[in-house]
């Protein structure tokens, strides 16, 4: 689908996200000249400046970010050419002049709108547009999380933003499903006929989903305190990866195709219960300790923490699916900060052998599983039992392995630099519908609910750890472990 020439406009331009993540994406895009020479970036925010005093500003905290090998003072140089900054408030359509005089006329330009705002923006920066004229049958937007604090709240989003955007307009944006090997987990699935008969819970035991990071919460308290772990991380990128694993073949790879049988899954979700909630659900917060051999602060001990906070930093979920192809099998999603390893990565483990005609303890033989492994190092990881070495029949774990950036020797896209090509090609197969958001609220909502009427603290844990103890229990009470438990190294 070739892309058009474009005037996309950052609503926050001047903020972290900006800076970490979508200016550094836009500009390897440009150096890779996968997007038209004449496309260009009209960054907003409140401070009076200049063009030329925002991108002073910018180039430090944005050139950090960029590969050194990708950083060419020419390519930098022209990348800034494509940059414009605009100066207005949001929240008031009076003050948007200066956004119609900078974009262009031509009502045959792809304009997208990049919403990486709060969320109580989203409505407001929408209607704005439409009241001075800037949207059009050529116009996107795209909506940055959290959408919505809860189910309300987030279909109040949708009705307001659809008032102004039609669905194939609007573009809810999952970084991790950018990701090369959650693409390739969908080629797994679908572009071989190895596993599919092996996809069901006939065969596979359990599957584990796992988003940790080694960071705290650092300066993002603010934002934190209003979200925790199962709004920032479980109701969007967990319960997306699990529709992918999950999910029927679709009939193709068109957007709807997809998203209809990720909306499936979603509905097929069993609710909680008082009781299940109070066994399947967990949730934590870190307390001081030691990541990578150096001393941290706790939760509460962080700049700006309110020293009683009960905002969960971690948080782990048995899920159930409600279908032929999976009744019976367990999802275990779990996320946290300052934990011991950042990794994020997907485990499906196979049932145990039935019998063992080999000379050694069953106990010795490791289920099969298959590990896709999302970050550090995107890759494919098939774990075997094969016979050592030498006279006697002796089996032992083994890994078939495959290093994405090894195997194709060609440089790894960031996930935002994909996301974005798909924007500017109009391709949502990557981006939610409405439809999924408010599923995915409708499971996640009770959990709130209970952890508000509750009003216990969550449990603590060790920074440097891997979570609190009851995580350990959640699935131990099924029989399993968590795949570091099992198994300390990939």
């Amino acid at each position: 689908m070739p892309i058009h020439d474009f005037d996309l406009v950052l609503f926050g331009g001047g903020g972290d996200l900006a800076m970490r993540k979508l200016l550094p994406a836009l500009y390897a895009l440009c150096h890779d000249q996968r997007v038209p020479a004449s496309g260009r970036v009209l960054c907003v925010g409140r401070n009076p400046l200049s063009t030329a005093a925002f991108l002073a500003a910018a180039e430090k905290q944005v050139q950090i970010h960029i590969p050194y090998e990708s950083l060419q003072p020419e390519q930098w140089s022209a990348f800034c050419e494509r940059i414009h900054y605009v100066s207005l408030d949001a929240s008031n359509a009076a003050t948007y002049q200066p956004l119609i005089e900078a974009l262009r006329s031509d009502a045959s330009l792809t304009r997208v709108f990049y919403l990486a705002t709060p969320p109580s923006l989203f409505a407001s920066i929408c209607h704005n547009l439409a009241q001075r004229g800037l949207v059009n049958a050529h116009s996107r937007v795209v909506l940055e999380k959290p959408l919505g604090r809860d189910l309300d709240s987030a279909r109040q989003i949708n009705a307001e933003v659809g008032r102004v955007f039609a669905e194939s307009q609007i573009f809810r944006i999952d970084h991790y499903l950018g990701k090369e090997a959650v693409q390739n987990l969908l080629a797994l699935r679908f572009g071989n006929v190895l596993f599919e008969p092996l996809w069901r819970r006939e065969w596979i035991s359990d599957v584990q989903i796992t988003i940790a990071e080694e960071l705290g919460v650092g300066n993002r308290m603010g934002y934190y305190e209003t979200a925790g772990a199962l709004r920032d991380m479980m109701q969007n990128h967990l319960l997306q990866l699990l529709c992918i694993v999950a999910m029927e073949p679709p009939v193709s790879i068109n957007p709807d195709a997809v998203r209809d049988e990720k909306l499936k899954i979603l509905r097929s979700l069993k609710p909680f219960t008082p009781d299940t909630l109070v066994q399947n659900v967990v949730r934590g917060q870190y307390r001081a300790g030691y990541v990578a051999g150096t001393a941290v602060p706790g939760y509460r001990n962080e700049p700006d923490a309110d020293p009683a906070s009960r905002t969960e930093s971690y948080v782990a979920v048995k899920a159930e699916i409600e279908s032929w192809r999976w009744t019976g099998v367990p999802f275990y999603l779990r996320t946290g900060k300052r934990m011991a390893d950042s990794l994020a990565e997907i485990v499906v483990r196979f049932k145990s052998l039935p019998h063992t005609i080999f000379a050694q303890p069953s106990s010795s033989f490791q289920a099969n599983s298959l590990v896709i492994r999302l970050q550090p190092d995107e890759g494919l990881h098939l774990n075997l039992m094969a016979k050592t070495p030498g006279d006697g029949m002796r089996l032992k774990p083994v890994n078939l392995e495959l290093d994405f950036r090894e195997k194709f020797k060609m440089p790894r896209m960031d996930a935002y630099e994909r996301l974005l090509l798909d924007v500017l090609r109009g391709q949502l197969t990557l981006f939610m519908r409405s439809d999924e958001l408010e599923a995915a609220w409708k499971w996640v909502e009770p959990i709130l609910d209970f952890w508000d009427q509750e009003g216990a603290s969550p449990a603590p844990y060790a920074a440097g750890s891997w979570g609190p103890a009851a995580a350990s229990a959640l699935i131990g009470r099924d029989g399993f472990q968590w795949r570091e438990e099992i198994l300390p190294e990939v």
